[in-house]
């Protein structure tokens, strides 16, 4: 396979395409261009958990139907879920600082995701030294559900319910982040592509 067809590369090429849409995303009347960055912020996050749901579908295909291909995506997808969990921190953080001039370490979800990040990890890299098929289809689907069920009890206070663009009535912004998230998952694709060619090599 030829370095221009690795899906790293249309990875890199999307990510970048990303981030000149994101640049040229709608201003908002309170946070004017900066709120460009809570858009990404909020696109990223919503990667990371979509691929941590397909990792957990995929794992648990590959306990029912007992077919590699499936434990192979599991694996792959959860390794793409803690990249976007992992890089969705730091924008989380620059969220913060332009728009609220300050960092808010305490804020019950932030803390929560760096607990996640941590432990996700730590997990992955298990199941990669481990390498054993059903456990890191098991573990995928564990993780999401420990997540998703943390989280839900969570307080808000900086995350308000619900999702402050869907809610805002505003067309133009509901449009433009589909359009953001859509590229993220596209970004997805492709370094879980990556992950799939890495684990066969």
């Amino acid at each position: 396979m030829t370095k221009t067809k690795s899906p790293l590369v249309y990875f890199l090429i999307t990510v970048a395409a990303i981030a000149l849409l994101t640049f040229l995303g709608p201003e908002e009347k309170s946070l004017g261009s900066n709120v460009r960055i809570v858009y990404l912020h909020g696109a990223w996050v919503m990667t990371a958990e979509v691929a941590f749901i397909a990792a957990a579908l995929a794992g648990l295909l590959g306990l029912v139907l007992r077919r590699e291909i499936f434990h192979a995506w599991s694996a792959a997808l959860g390794r793409t879920g803690i990249i976007f969990w992992l890089t969705y921190l730091p924008l989380s953080l620059f969220a913060m600082q332009a728009n609220w001039n300050g960092l808010f370490l305490a804020e019950p979800r932030f803390r929560l995701a760096i607990i996640f990040a941590v432990t996700g990890v730590l997990l992955q890299i298990g199941l990669w030294l481990f390498n054993i098929s059903w456990l890191t289809s098991f573990a995928n689907i564990l993780y999401i559900i420990t997540l998703r069920v943390v989280f839900a009890s969570a307080q808000n206070i900086m995350h308000p319910p619900p999702s402050p663009i869907f809610s805002s009535g505003l067309w133009n912004v509901i449009a433009f982040f589909i359009g953001l998230n859509i590229l993220a998952w596209v970004a997805g694709y492709f370094l879980t592509r990556w992950f799939l060619l890495f684990g066969e090599a």
